[in-house]
């Protein structure tokens, strides 16, 4: 716990900010605030109209120019190995939340001067959260209720976001990355969580590819940014995770006729 200057109110600093700082004030959250900002503020305002619970609502900036969001009470599945994160049944249901937020964003209309953390990609059929992963869940009851850590949501396909995530929850990393899990299994898992979602045959046959694009951006990103002086990710240079993501796409693109099959 640490004083906050301004007023004296006591803030907690809060488990991961892997980019940036997050302190929990009472029933809110503070985190920097960013050009996309507003358009995210505009997204969540949108949720809250459409009665999607999965995200928390968001209340504009305080006194340090930090965004206001309300605190989401419960578990964040922080680290490689958390078991409440990796059983059938969070797979279902974080496919079927991303399933939920997708459709809720259908009809969103953008500020007319937007920007996005990450450009817009077409076809943009919904707002991608851009990052979902354990890390950015919440769960309560060894469940996912809701995302957060809005700040890489940009317009794009379906495909995009469901190919992160289900790299992230599968997981389809390569051997020695954190867990082992055996290509079969993770097979396996994709399918359920291909299901679950009920993502299209053309969503099918492209996921693949869609998780090794995804992962060779990220390795750039995190190049280029750390490049241009961004300290926290020069942390993530220097940790190797591009090489890390890197592995990972190569991992899925050697298995990718049986994990193509598995998901027909």
């Amino acid at each position: 716990m640490r004083p906050d200057p301004p007023d004296g109110v006591t803030e907690e600093i809060l488990q991961g900010g892997g980019v940036n700082q997050v302190v929990r004030r009472g029933h809110t959250v503070r985190r920097p605030a960013g050009p996309w900002t507003p358009a995210v503020h505009a997204l969540l305002r949108h949720l809250a109209d459409r009665g999607f619970t999965g995200a928390p609502r968001a209340h504009g900036l305080d006194e340090r120019g930090r965004e206001i969001l309300d605190f989401v009470p419960g578990q964040v599945a922080h680290g490689p190995a958390v078991p409440y994160a990796r059983n059938d049944a969070v797979l279902r249901a974080v496919a079927v939340l991303l399933r939920d937020y997708h459709d809720a964003t259908i009809g969103f209309a953008p500020p007319r001067d937007a920007t996005w953390y990450f450009p817009p990609r077409e076809p943009a059929e919904v707002v991608c959260h851009g990052d979902v992963a354990p890390y950015n869940c919440v769960f309560r009851d060894g469940l996912p209720v809701a995302f957060i850590d809005f700040d890489t949501a940009h317009p794009g396909p379906r495909l995009w976001d469901v190919a992160y995530a289900a790299y992230r929850f599968a997981p389809l990393t390569a051997p020695g990355h954190g867990e082992t899990v055996p290509v079969c299994e993770q097979a396996r898992r994709l399918r359920l969580f291909c299901d679950a979602y009920g993502l299209a045959a053309t969503g099918r046959a492209a996921l693949t590819d869609a998780v090794g694009e995804r992962l060779r951006g990220l390795a750039r990103m995190i190049r280029d940014k750390a490049a241009a002086g961004d300290a926290a990710f020069a942390a993530h240079l220097a940790a190797g995770h591009p090489e890390l993501y890197l592995a990972d796409a190569a991992h899925v693109a050697r298995h990718a006729p049986v994990l193509r099959e598995a998901v027909r």
